[in-house]
């Protein structure tokens, strides 16, 4: 292994990188680079420690680092779930709890038990169809969406939505429900493939050290 080679992260942008930083300060891990908020730059660098941070939007992590722009990446399930990506999962950081649920007007439960043709109004088409198709094997017309996937329902566009669901409320505050869950969400660390064997000891002593700091 390089003594001279950087360690790369790849964080998913806002609270997410928040609260990864402040988990990555208690194992001695800092970058006082990122703590300046005017600044304009797009990587971070601890010389000291030999480490890279930039940020990202959650989307493009798992890319950055399937093709070993980072070895290392935070971002949320949902993200690693819908861009399936050649990534090692290693590690439930436990924070940013949500779950992918299935929701829409009561009444829409009846359709999700009589195996129905239904339409699905989504950002997250892969995991819809994922779930539709292959655990209830139902037929689904999903349409995507990029903004708030509630109005589906509400302006008939679709019957039911398959969105993040963290407190309800804003669910309940336009009459729909969660009607199934499909599965529970949090922060995630994934490893590129060739960085798990070649930077093998560094990598998992960095998770040995996440682990015991949660």
């Amino acid at each position: 292994m390089s003594g001279d080679r950087y360690l790369t992260f790849a964080l998913g942008k806002g609270r997410l990188a928040k609260q990864t930083l402040e988990l990555f300060e208690k194992i001695g891990i800092t970058c006082e680079e990122m703590k300046d908020k005017d600044s304009r730059k797009l990587i971070f660098v601890n010389e000291e420690l030999k480490l890279k941070f930039f940020l990202a939007k959650g989307p493009d992590v798992p890319t950055y680092v399937e093709y070993g722009a980072a070895d290392i990446g935070v971002v949320g399930k949902d993200t690693i779930l819908e861009e399936d990506r050649r990534v090692y999962e290693v590690l439930d950081l436990g924070f940013g709890k949500c779950r992918m649920c299935v929701c829409g007007p009561a009444h829409a439960k009846e359709l999700l038990q009589h195996h129905e043709r239904i339409r699905v109004a989504t950002k997250y088409p892969l995991i819809a169809k994922d779930y539709f198709y292959n655990k209830k094997h139902q037929t689904v017309d999903i349409i995507k969406l990029n903004g708030s996937v509630e109005l589906g329902p509400l302006v008939e566009l679709s019957d039911v939505i398959v969105d993040i669901v963290e407190t309800g409320s804003t669910l309940r505050e336009n009459g729909l429900d969660v009607l199934e869950e499909i599965c529970p969400l949090s922060a995630r660390v994934i490893v590129n493939q060739v960085s798990m064997q070649m930077q093998a000891d560094r990598i998992k002593k960095l998770i040995a050290d996440l682990k015991a700091a949660l």
